[in-house]
């Protein structure tokens, strides 16, 4: 049962779209799956993922893992390793030379689950198999056609709830892509906003009188100031009183738990570190804020979301992944379903091995026609 060999397999490809926020953008996909297998044959799956810089060549991800991770694998059992709790002090604190962080966390967890016999969701504790998904545009470099041709289809497969990326330095596109989400989904829809840290306090409070004088109604607000801005953020919660702040992407764990402690969110953003999520939504539950599931590598964050008392949203973006796994999470009628498999339920496709594997780096001109995205009509963007 313990832990023998690993594998990493690299991929790189085109975006069906491109994506991003106020302050980046992508059209590219670069991904390595680990696989971590135990020497009666189980695997454990996770994905390293980088969003503007391709990954080095396969054989460099290899060599990397095997120095700065191996050796704390090599031969342990999975189950300890995941409520393992390290000494954050000097050296020890540091980040891996790739981000191999949550790769690590899921690939673990996905493992320790099979040699439980169960699926994550239940070893974590979970009490239900369902959650609310919205649907995230990632919108903000798309064209105004393309943006409701995006939300019109979301609302048409039964989603009611919409996020969109502002933060333009016209503000008044931010005030037209709202009028464009209100004509493309049903009325009374939920609508949230993503600037991305595009604002300071001030102005943040300025915008968002505007945009409810404008007549639209806000579930939340996403990080619309710095992220470090911890009385900022808790002088506009009070301000705010019409929406609602949800804050903490962009902090790691250390800095999810400060954020809480001075009262700078209505709800707490998390992703996809399996062990790291657990820790911080125990105790936003303790402190009675709410929990937010951002987006997580091929929606493995449903996991979490169905095993934590506060969770009532888990983002979907409508990202060309799916054909990487035999099965991908089902979505349907505005509801994330985690899966009964044992683990994760998440397997590496060896189609997707066979055809999408590209150990060496490309350039971008070398990449080809995007994926198929099987949530996606063909002809939508």
């Amino acid at each position: 049962m313990t832990i023998s060999h690993f594998r990493i397999t690299r991929f790189q490809f085109a975006r069906d779209r491109v994506i991003g926020d106020s302050q980046v953008r992508a059209d590219d996909a670069n991904v390595a799956a680990l696989e971590l297998v135990s020497e009666t044959g189980d695997v454990g799956l996770g994905f390293i993922q980088t969003l503007f810089h391709p990954l080095p060549d396969q054989a460099e991800i290899e060599a990397v893992f095997e120095n700065e991770v191996w050796p704390t694998l090599k031969g342990q059992k999975a189950i300890g390793l995941v409520h393992r709790v390290n000494r954050p002090r000097g050296g020890n604190q540091r980040a891996f030379s790739l981000p191999f962080h949550e790769a690590l966390q899921v690939a673990l967890w996905d493992l320790a689950a099979k040699q439980a016999g169960m699926p994550l969701h239940k070893l974590l504790g979970s009490r239900r198999d369902r959650v609310r998904a919205y649907a995230s545009g990632l919108d903000f470099h798309l064209s105004d056609e393309a943006f409701c041709a995006l939300f019109s289809h979301a609302a048409s497969i039964g989603y009611n709830a919409f996020k969109i990326k502002v933060g333009h330095p016209d503000f008044k596109r931010d005030l037209k892509r709202l009028d464009l989400l209100q004509q493309s989904v049903p009325k009374g829809s939920l609508i949230m906003i993503d600037p991305n840290e595009a604002w300071n306090s001030k102005e943040a409070l300025v915008k968002l009188t505007e945009i409810r004088d404008a007549g639209h109604d806000l579930l939340w607000v996403e990080d619309p100031i710095l992220r470090h801005d911890f009385e900022g953020l808790r002088t506009l919660r009070h301000a705010v009183n019409w929406t609602q702040i949800n804050s903490g992407e962009y902090l790691d764990l250390p800095g999810k738990r400060i954020l809480l402690e001075n009262h700078g969110t209505d709800l707490l953003n998390v992703h996809g570190q399996v062990t790291d999520v657990m820790r911080i939504g125990w105790l936003a539950a303790e402190v009675g804020v709410p929990v937010s599931l951002g987006n997580t590598f091929l929606e493995v964050g449903v996991h979490m979301a169905v095993a934590l008392p506060e969770v009532e949203w888990l983002e979907y973006s409508f990202q060309n992944f799916d054909h990487l796994v035999e099965t991908p999470i089902e979505i349907r009628d505005g509801y994330a379903y985690a899966p009964d498999r044992p683990g994760h339920g998440l397997v590496l496709s060896e189609e997707a091995r066979k055809e999408w594997a590209r150990p060496k780096r490309l350039d971008r001109s070398q990449l080809g026609a995007a994926p198929k995205n099987i949530r996606l009509p063909l002809d939508l963007l």
